[in-house]
C-alpha cells in the first residue's frame, strides 16, 4: 500500500454513475485504493463481504459506493419511508463522519434521504425526523438503532421500513463485539430481511468476528488488503508511511515529557490518549495550564452531548491537542494529525495498532510515541510479534523543565483540581491492574510513589490496592486537605453546607451506643451447621484421626437434626437414635485403641 493508488475509478469492471464519479473528482480521490479497488466490484454483484485491510486505508469509500450504486440499480424505486441500506458502527464520532461523507455524494441524488440515529439525543426526536423526511440510508449505533426498533408504540414502525433493505454494512466489526455490543446486534440482525447484501469491515479478524461473519453472511468473500513492500511477508498492521516510537522513562518524569514535547511541536496537530475518562478530565485542565497559546480540547465515552461539537471543531483545526480515551481510537478520520501520543499504553495490543492508525492515513506521513516505564520494556518486543508492528526507541528529552510543582500549586489553588487528580490516579491504577497484557504490566510490580509524584498527588488516596503499603518515597503535603477549598463559590458554599451537616450528626450521635439488630435464631442455627459441615469436610480432607465410620454417624446426627424440625420423627426418637449412634462411635473409637 505504499503507492496508495490502484488505478483510476474509469478501470473496475464496474461502471460508476456519473454522481458518483462527479462527488470522487470534487473530493479530490483520482484513483482508489487497494481495499476499494477488490471490493467495489465484489459488493455490487452482490456478493457478501468481509474486508480486513490496515486503519487508513479508504474503506469507508468501499462500502458508501457499492450502497448508492446498489440503490441506483434498484428496479422498484425507494419510497420516503422505505429503508435501502443500513450502516451500523460502534461509536458516534465514526457515525457522524460517514454521515458526511455520504452527504457529499446524495447532494447530487435528491430521491435519497440519509438520516443519522445515534445516542446524546431524544430518541423521539429521531423519530419524529424519519417521519417527515424518512430514511433511505441509515447510519447508525447500534444502541439507538436497537431502541427505535421497539418504538412501535411512538408511532415509528420500524420492522416494516427494513423489509426493502438491499444493503446491510458492519463497519470496525471487531470494535461493536469489543464495546459489548453483540446482544444488540442480534437483536437488530433477527428485524432484517435474509436476502440482502452484508458487507463486515475491519482492521483486525478477531475470533469474535469469524463468529458474526458465518452469523450474518452468506458465502462471504473475504478481502484481506496487507501493507507492500518489505512489511508483506511479516503483515504489517500499521501503515509503511508511519514512523513509530517509544520513550523509556520514570513514571514521576512522563507527564514532562509530555509537557516538552508538546510545547516544542506547537504548531501541530495531536492527538494524546489516556486509559480512562478521570484521566482526561485531569491532564487536559493540567495542559491547558502549562501549554500555552495551543487550542487544548478533551472528550472521552462519559460526554453525552458536548462530544459531536468538540469532535467537529477539532477536525477544522489546522493545529492543536485533543486529549482523550479509546473512544477516539476507532475509524475516526481527522485531516492531518501529526503526532499520536499514547500516554498510557491501551488495554489491548489490538487498541495500540488502531491508537497509532489516526495518523499516516490514505498515504500521508504521520508519528506515534507511546511512553513506557522501564518495566514495560518488554511490550515494544511483544508488539513486534504479536501487532507485527516495528518501533524505534526515542531518548527522553533534555533540559526538560519540572511542571509538577506548577500541578500541585494548582491542585492546592482548586479542590476540583484536587478532586480530579485523585479520582484520575484511583481510575489509572485500576486499568492498569485490569490490564489484557498483565504478565509485561504487572500491578505488584509497579512504583506507587512515584506513580502518585507523577500525578502530582497531595497525599496517597485510600483504596484496596494500597492497602498495608508503606510509602516512604511519597512526601505528602503538610497541609489538611480538607481545608481546600472550591474556586467556584458556589460549589464551595455547597460543600461547607454538607461539612456542617455532618458536624452536626457527629455532635448527636457521640455517646449513644449503636444498636446492633440481633440475628434471628434459626439463622445463627442454620451457620452453625454450615460452619459443622465445613469443617467436617476439611478434617476428612486433612486425614484426620476421624475415620468413614464415625463420619457417617456425625452425618446422620444432622440429618437426624433436620427431621425433628420437619416433625417427621418426636423428641424421643431423637434422642433414642442419637444415643444409639454415640454408642456406635465409642465402639470404634475402643477397637481402635485395642489394635
Amino acid at each position: 500500500m505504499e503507492g496508495v493508488t490502484e488505478g483510476r475509478w474509469e478501470c473496475l469492471p464496474v461502471t460508476l454513475s456519473p454522481g458518483v464519479l462527479r462527488t470522487l473528482r470534487e473530493l479530490g480521490f483520482p484513483h482508489m485504493t487497494p481495499v476499494q479497488s477488490a471490493t467495489i466490484p465484489l459488493f455490487m454483484n452482490n456478493k457478501d463481504v468481509a474486508a480486513e485491510a490496515v486503519t487508513g486505508s479508504g474503506k469507508t469509500l468501499a462500502f458508501v459506493i457499492p450502497i448508492l450504486e446498489i440503490l441506483l440499480r434498484r428496479e422498484e424505486k425507494l419510497k420516503k419511508m422505505q429503508v435501502g441500506a443500513i450502516v451500523i458502527t460502534p461509536t458516534r464520532e465514526l457515525a457522524v463522519q460517514i454521515d458526511e461523507v455520504l452527504l457529499h455524494f446524495t447532494k447530487h441524488f435528491p430521491q435519497f434521504s440519509q438520516i443519522l440515529l445515534m445516542g446524546g439525543r431524544n430518541p423521539i426526536e429521531d423519530i419524529e425526523k424519519f417521519k417527515e423526511h424518512g430514511g433511505n440510508i441509515i447510519i447508525a449505533t447500534p444502541g439507538r438503532l436497537e431502541d427505535l426498533f421497539r418504538r412501535k408504540a411512538d408511532g415509528l414502525d420500524l420492522a416494516s421500513c427494513v423489509k426493502s433493505l438491499d444493503v446491510l454494512v458492519l463497519d470496525e466489526a471487531d470494535r461493536l463485539l469489543d464495546m459489548g455490543f453483540e446482544a444488540s446486534l442480534n437483536t437488530i440482525l433477527d428485524f432484517l430481511p435474509k436476502q440482502r447484501r452484508t458487507g463486515l469491515f475491519s482492521a483486525t479478524q478477531t475470533q469474535e468476528v469469524e463468529n458474526l461473519v458465518r452469523a450474518g453472511l452468506r458465502n462471504p468473500v473475504r478481502i484481506s488488503v496487507k501493507e507492500k513492500g518489505v512489511a508483506a511477508s511479516s503483515t504489517q498492521k500499521t501503515p509503511t508511511r508511519l514512523e513509530n516510537y517509544y520513550m523509556i522513562c520514570k513514571a514521576d518524569e512522563k507527564f514532562n515529557q509530555l509537557v516538552h514535547f508538546l510545547r516544542r511541536h506547537k504548531q501541530e496537530k495531536h492527538l494524546v490518549f489516556f486509559s480512562t475518562c478521570a484521566c482526561v478530565e485531569y491532564y487536559g485542565k493540567a495542559l491547558e495550564s502549562l501549554v500555552k497559546n495551543v487550542k487544548i480540547m478533551c472528550i472521552h465515552g462519559k460526554m453525552k452531548h458536548k462530544r459531536n461539537k468538540i469532535f467537529t471543531e477539532f477536525r477544522k483545526l489546522p493545529s492543536g491537542i485533543l486529549v482523550c480515551t479509546d473512544v477516539m481510537a476507532r475509524g475516526i478520520d481527522i485531516p492531518e494529525v501529526n503526532w499520536v501520543l499514547q500516554y498510557d499504553p491501551p488495554s489491548s495490543a489490538s487498541a495500540f495498532v488502531h491508537r497509532c492508525g489516526r495518523t499516516a492515513r490514505i498515504g500521508h506521513l504521520g508519528s506515534a510515541l507511546v511512553f513506557l516505564l522501564p518495566m514495560e520494556e518488554s511490550y515494544v518486543n511483544f508488539l513486534s510479534i504479536n501487532q507485527k508492528c516495528p518501533m524505534q526507541e526515542m531518548k527522553p528529552l533534555k533540559n526538560v523543565v519540572d511542571v509538577l510543582p506548577k500541578l500541585k500549586s494548582l491542585a492546592l489553588a482548586d479542590r476540583a483540581m484536587f478532586e480530579k487528580g485523585m479520582k484520575a490516579f484511583v481510575s489509572c491504577v485500576q486499568a492498569y491492574a485490569k490490564h489484557e497484557c498483565n504478565l509485561i504490566f504487572r500491578i505488584k510490580d509497579l512504583d506507587f510513589a512515584s506513580f502518585a509524584r507523577g500525578f502530582a498527588l497531595l497525599r496517597m488516596p485510600k483504596m484496596p490496592e494500597l492497602k498495608g503499603k508503606c510509602f516512604s518515597d511519597f512526601v505528602p503535603v503538610s497541609i489538611d486537605t480538607d481545608s481546600i477549598p472550591f474556586k467556584d463559590k458556589n460549589r464551595e458554599k455547597q460543600r461547607q453546607k454538607l461539612l456542617e451537616q455532618q458536624r452536626k450528626e457527629r455532635q448527636e450521635n457521640e455517646g449513644k451506643r449503636k444498636f446492633i439488630r440481633n440475628k434471628a435464631w434459626s439463622k445463627q442455627k442454620a451457620k452453625k451447621e454450615k460452619k459443622k459441615k465445613i469443617t467436617t469436610k476439611r478434617r476428612r480432607d486433612e486425614g484426620s484421626d476421624i475415620e468413614d465410620e464415625e463420619m457417617e454417624e456425625l452425618l446422620n446426627d444432622t440429618r437426624l437434626l433436620k427431621r425433628l424440625k420437619k416433625g417427621k420423627i418426636s423428641e424421643e426418637e431423637f434422642e433414642k437414635r442419637l444415643l444409639s449412634s454415640e454408642r456406635k462411635v465409642k465402639a470404634v473409637v475402643d477397637s481402635e485403641s485395642e489394635d
